[in-house]
Order: structure tokens, then C-alpha cells, then sequence
């Protein structure tokens, strides 16, 4: 039990060293940024873990469409409902840090807009979802749409950005922080910062599979009486 666990474990642990050596670590000054550089151990993995959690839910999308059954169609919409739970996360810690560091939670930054733009697209994925009420149709068409906005989700976050003007970390504005960006990280940082993002990514796939065996209960539960039903009609017959 413990050894299929471990990786539970392992995000726990993780998550408690992020908070803990997260807020007692000294950290750089870098421009106006003071103390809250302490949210790159929070809202910067939890981006990481959304992505994590929408490329394992095309994953499953494509699976799908190769071999159409009810499991890879869950998978693929948990793992997608889970990214959208951490995009929100980290649009939110964004929010909250742009506030101090620029006056103002949202300033129609250009990588404030195209991560809201990319979280709304995979928004319509289960407004379409919901639109279609046969399952087989519904799923199937839900997984090409998934892979459209997995498609759409790198230019959004990671191309378009780099392109223009941005007051973010590593952006091309001159008001931003390139410092903060790869390299020029601080090494008692980065010794932070990437285990957050493992014990985050951990915690989304960790979610997920506790939403997954659920939905698969659910399911189960569902398929039960029907099947009930059918051998009572058989038997009626006979």
C-alpha cells in the first residue's frame, strides 16, 4: 500500500518544504518586487502543474479517439477540470501579486490576457461538453476539441508572450523582471522552486485520480440497473 503511495508521500512532503522553507528563506531585493517574490513558489508551479494536467488530458483525448471507451473520456475531462482548477489558481496568486507589485490586479498585461484567453478555451470544452447529449458523440467531439486547445494553449502562454511588450518576469518590457527568469534565479530559490513544482503537479495528479475513481464508481453504479433490466427482459422472454 505504502509503495504504491509513495508519490502521495512525495507531495506532501514537497508542498511542506515549499511553505515552510518558502517563507523563512531570505530571499534577493529585486526592484519592487521585496517580499512578495515569495509567491514564485506558488503561482509560477501552479501554471507548471496546469500545464502537466492539460497535456495528460490531450494525451487521453487522443488515446479516445484511437480506441473510443467511457474510461479514456473521463480521464481526459478530469485531467482537463483539474488544469482549469490550477489556471484559475494561478491567475488568482497572479491577481493578487500583480496588485502589489504593480497597484493593480489586473492591467491587461498581455500575459494576463492570454492566459485568461487560454483558460476560457478550455472553458468552451465542457460548455460543449454539455451541449451534446449523446455520450458517444459528446466524447468524441469533446476529444478533437481538447486537442485544438491544447494547440492553442502554448502560443497563449508561451510564444505570443515572449513577442510583445510585458511587464512580467523574462517578458520584452523594460519594466520587467528578467532577474527572477531561468538562469538569474538564486540558486536557494531555485532549490525552492522546483520541488513546488513537483509537490503542485503531485497534488493535481493526486485530485484528478480521487476525481477519476469517483467518476468511475459513478459510472459503474449507473450501469448496474440497466444491465439488471436487460436480464429480467431476457428472462421474460424465455
Amino acid at each position: 500500500m505504502i509503495r504504491k503511495s509513495w508519490w502521495k508521500v512525495l507531495s506532501v512532503v514537497m508542498l511542506l518544504y515549499t511553505f515552510t522553507a518558502g517563507f523563512l528563506v531570505k530571499v534577493p531585493i529585486i526592484g519592487n518586487l521585496y517580499g512578495t517574490i515569495r509567491n514564485l513558489f506558488f503561482h509560477v508551479p501552479m501554471w507548471f502543474s496546469m500545464m502537466v494536467l492539460f497535456i495528460v488530458s490531450v494525451v487521453y483525448a487522443i488515446k479516445h479517439l484511437g480506441n473510443a471507451t467511457i474510461n479514456s473520456d473521463i480521464y481526459s475531462r478530469e485531467y482537463a477540470k483539474a488544469g482549469i482548477l490550477f489556471g484559475t489558481l494561478g491567475l488568482t496568486t497572479g491577481a493578487i501579486w500583480a496588485n502589489y507589485t504593480w497597484g493593480e490586479p489586473w492591467s491587461n498585461d498581455p500575459k494576463q490576457l492570454l492566459a485568461a484567453i487560454a483558460l476560457l478555451i478550455y472553458a468552451a470544452y465542457f460548455i460543449l461538453r454539455n451541449s451534446i447529449p449523446d455520450i458517444d458523440k459528446r466524447a468524441r467531439i469533446a476529444a478533437v476539441y481538447n486537442v485544438f486547445a491544447c494547440a492553442m494553449l502554448f502560443p497563449c502562454l508561451w510564444i505570443i508572450p515572449r513577442m510583445v511588450e510585458s511587464l512580467h518576469p523574462g517578458g520584452q518590457g523594460v519594466e520587467g523582471n528578467p532577474a527572477m527568469a531561468g538562469k538569474d534565479l538564486a540558486p536557494r530559490m531555485r532549490a525552492i522552486f522546483w520541488p513546488a513544482v513537483l509537490g503542485w503537479t503531485l497534488l493535481g495528479v493526486w485530485i484528478t485520480t480521487l476525481r477519476i475513481r469517483f467518476e468511475l464508481h459513478k459510472e459503474n453504479h449507473h450501469r448496474k440497473p440497466h444491465r439488471h433490466m436487460k436480464e429480467k427482459i431476457s428472462n421474460s422472454t424465455i
